[in-house]
């Protein structure tokens, strides 16, 4: 596995703190960044079970596809451009979950790579999170209850939905 990208591959930020008693084969990939030669990501889940680490998985996955003739070039690129976009949420670590390589009919050189990834998380305490502080999502909408009796709510009615409109209106009678 050693230098290649695969499904399995586990890329970790260089600044990521890791168990003292875990030794990991590694290699530098792209800036702030170093790849697993020795373990994939089910053997690195395990290594860190056995030193009472945690290996998180965020739920959903990032994909992207790069076009391009040289396949190893392309993994490469679209690697880099996953860890790029920036929205590791904090996460220290990034496994490849997929990768697929297809090349055009129309077009015999050229190829396009798809990689899919998820951001993963290695740390001691087994809560997720732990001393972080997320915020809640905000919502721009208002209660039913709370709008219904305001005075002038007929104009703030015509801007909702019919269905909405037609709910509150029901409520009013």
């Amino acid at each position: 596995m050693a230098g290649k990208i695969g499904t399995g591959t586990v890329l970790v930020k260089n600044d990521a703190v890791l168990p003292d008693d875990l030794r990991l084969e590694s290699e530098p990939y792209a800036a702030g960044w170093r790849m697993i030669t020795d373990l994939d990501g089910f053997g690195l889940d395990h290594a860190l079970q056995k030193t009472g680490w945690t290996f998180f998985c965020l739920a959903g996955e990032v994909k992207t596809t790069v076009f391009g003739i040289d396949k190893e070039g392309m993994l490469r690129r679209a690697v880099e451009r996953l860890l790029a976009k920036g929205k590791s949420d904090g996460f220290n670590s990034l496994e490849i979950t997929h990768v697929a390589s297809v090349g055009s009919e129309r077009f015999p050189l050229v190829r396009y790579v798809t990689v899919s990834a998820q951001w993963r998380q290695i740390q001691e305490s087994m809560f997720l999170g732990q001393g972080k502080v997320r915020q809640e999502p905000q919502t721009n909408s208002v209660s039913i209850r709370r709008r219904v009796g305001i005075a002038g709510e007929d104009m703030a009615l015509s801007r909702k939905r019919p269905e909405q409109s037609r709910a509150i209106a029901s409520l009013r009678q």
